[in-house]
C-alpha cells in the first residue's frame, strides 16, 4: 500500500493526528504487523521525532476498530485499510489521474467474484498507488487475462475449443480455466478477437497486442525499461475501460 520512501513527504505536506500518522505507518508494507518499537523507528526516519514520546499502543486503541494488535505487532485492520485508501490521506501529493484511476479499479474489484482475479487487480491498485509501475502493469494484465479465461469458460469453451483445435493441431480441448493459460496469449487474443468468438473486437484484439501485452512482456522481465506514471495510466485506462468494466 505505502513504501517507506513515500513517508516523508506525507507525513510533512499534511497535517495528521498521532492517531492518523500510526495508521500511515501500519500502511507500510501493510501485511506485516509492526511492534511499536518498529513504528517508532519508522516515525523517527520519516522525520516525525516526537514519536518516541508517545504511547503508541494507547493511540492505536483509539483508532475505532482501525487497527488491532496481534502476537507480532499491530495491523491495520480491512476498516484501517479502507480509511486510508478513503480519507485521502494515501493520496496525498499524487497525481489526479492515479487518484482516479485506483477510485475506479476499487469499484472494480468489489464486483469481482473470482478470488485470484480479485487478488491480482488488489496487488495491482496497491503497486500502483506506491509508484511500482512495473509490477502494477504486469498485476493488471495477469488480471484482465483471468477475466477474459471465465468469459470463455463460461459462455464460449466448446467453440474456443473447436477453433484453437482448427488453427493448432496439438491442441488438447481446455476442461478447466488454467488448461486456457497452455496457449500463448497473442494466440489467445487472436482466437477470441476474431469470428465465430469474437468476445472482443479486432480492433481491441489489436490494441492489447500491440501496447498492452508488449508492454507487460517488457515489464515482466529483467530489463533496465524505465516507465512512469503516464504510461502506466494509459495501459490501465485501456484495460479498465475495455475488460474490467465489460467482464466483471
Amino acid at each position: 500500500m505505502l513504501k517507506n520512501t513515500d513517508l516523508p513527504d506525507m507525513i510533512h505536506s499534511q497535517s495528521l493526528s498521532r492517531e492518523n500518522l500510526l495508521l500511515l505507518l501500519l500502511a507500510v508494507d501493510v501485511s506485516t504487523p509492526k511492534s511499536v518499537k518498529t513504528l517508532i523507528a519508522l516515525g523517527k526516519t520519516a522525520g516525525c521525532t516526537e514519536i518516541y514520546k508517545w504511547n503508541v499502543s494507547e493511540i492505536l486503541k483509539r483508532t475505532r476498530g482501525m487497527a488491532i494488535r496481534l502476537p507480532e505487532g499491530w495491523s491495520l485492520t480491512s476498516k484501517g485499510r479502507n480509511f486510508i485508501r478513503s480519507s485521502g490521506i494515501l493520496h496525498h501529493g499524487k497525481s489526479v489521474k492515479v487518484v482516479n484511476n485506483a477510485q475506479q479499479l476499487r469499484a472494480h474489484l468489489t464486483r469481482i467474484k473470482n478470488t485470484d482475479t480479485k487478488a491480482f487487480l488488489d496487488e495491482t491498485i496497491n503497486a500502483y498507488e506506491g509508484a511500482l509501475y512495473r509490477s502494477s502493469v504486469v498485476l493488471s494484465w495477469t488480471g484482465a487475462m483471468s477475466l477474459l479465461y471465465d468469459q470463455v469458460m463460461s459462455t464460449c469453451l466448446s467453440a474456443f475449443n473447436i477453433e484453437a483445435s482448427k488453427r493448432y493441431t496439438k491442441w488438447k480441448n481446455a476442461k478447466i480455466k488454467d488448461d486456457l493459460a497452455r496457449m500463448g496469449e497473442a494466440d489467445f487474443l487472436d482466437i477470441i478477437g476474431s469470428p465465430p468468438i469474437s468476445i472482443i473486437s479486432k480492433n481491441l484484439k489489436e490494441e492489447l497486442k500491440n501496447n498492452c501485452l508488449k508492454l507487460r512482456n517488457a515489464c515482466g522481465h529483467p530489463s533496465s525499461l524505465k516507465i512512469g506514471e503516464n504510461r502506466t495510466s494509459a495501459h490501465l485506462e485501456v484495460l479498465i475501460l475495455n475488460i474490467f468494466t465489460k467482464f466483471v
